[in-house]
């Protein structure tokens, strides 16, 4: 976290959280504090100062559609970017509890893929930008290109970059997404649900930063790649898809294979998460664990020599 984004987005959560000014004892807990995101909780209210380079105006427009659907997205506290620090805009969202993560178990699949599906069937509001998967995937090959420079002979690297090469130029971010257009979320993986108002609250999606019209499919893309890389489970997949498919979710037929529509997205999400983890591999200068070598294995079933 830069030191200039930590002093000001302490007091714009503070303040957020306490508009009347008095002293509190609450603490400012940490979130998340990433290149791309700093997010700090102050009692019941959550900052994120996004991405710095953030569009403030497709950001606008993204923040309009979460507060449009209440029942699908979380609603941000103000329908525009509270302030800009530098270039990061800031944005203001009530707490919700997120998906536990050493409870596996109660992975809520099901909730995940009927907001999806609901989302999908959504009638965008007027501008609403393109959704950004595509360009997220590229900015993690591109990552991984950057962090190649100090170790241009790694043997894990020319899986991936073949894998990617060999995807269709929209799943790239080289052309426009073909088909038909829907309302999607852009990052989907159970890190972005929350339970509205905590702690019992019904499941609600997060993070906007990637929402907009694009290809559904993509949605459903991370949970299929990790099933096809054997890193979800069978039976999780399948309460994912039925539970899609029960919704009404347009981003697959409502019988038979599903893989026609989400070959080329699940590639795509592979090769994304084998760059991420890959570069990081790379900068921390360690060997790779066993799920990012399942993922270059991948890379390389997809795209062999």
């Amino acid at each position: 976290m830069t030191a200039d984004v930590l002093p000001q987005l302490t007091a714009e959560v503070r303040a957020a959280a306490h508009p009347g000014g008095a002293p509190c004892a609450c603490g400012t807990i940490t979130l998340a504090d990433r290149p791309d995101a700093t997010v700090l909780r102050h009692a019941e209210t959550v900052a994120k100062a996004h991405a710095p380079g953030t569009d403030p105006a497709d950001l606008a427009r993204r923040l309009a559609t979460a507060a449009h659907l209440p029942g699908l997205l979380l609603a941000p506290l103000t329908a525009t970017p509270a302030t800009v620090l530098g270039t990061r805009p800031v944005t203001l969202w009530p707490y919700g509890r997120p998906v536990d993560p050493d409870a596996p178990e109660a992975a809520p699949w099901e909730a995940a893929a009927t907001l999806l599906a609901r989302l999908h069937r959504t009638p965008p509001l007027p501008a609403t930008p393109v959704m950004r998967g595509p360009a997220k995937a590229a900015h993690a090959v591109a990552r991984l290109r950057r962090a190649l420079v100090a170790a241009p002979a790694h043997p894990a690297a020319a899986p991936v970059l073949r894998a990617w090469s060999a995807l269709p130029a929209w799943a790239r971010a080289d052309a426009p997404m073909p088909g038909a257009r829907a309302l999607c979320h852009g990052d989907l993986h159970l890190g972005q649900l929350v339970r509205h108002p905590a702690p019992d609250g019904p499941w609600r999606l997060i993070d906007v930063d990637d929402l907009g019209v694009g290809v559904p499919a993509w949605d459903l893309a991370r949970p299929a790649s990790w099933y096809a890389c054997g890193l979800l489970p069978p039976d999780e997949w399948t309460r994912f898809l039925a539970a899609y498919r029960a919704a009404g979710g347009p981003a697959v037929p409502e019988e038979g294979d599903p893989w026609p529509a989400l070959d080329v997205p699940a590639r795509a999400l592979t090769v994304q998460t084998a760059a991420r983890y890959l570069a990081k591999a790379l900068a921390a200068d360690r060997a790779l664990d066993e799920v990012e070598r399942s993922l270059i294995d991948a890379c390389a079933r997809m795209a062999p020599e």
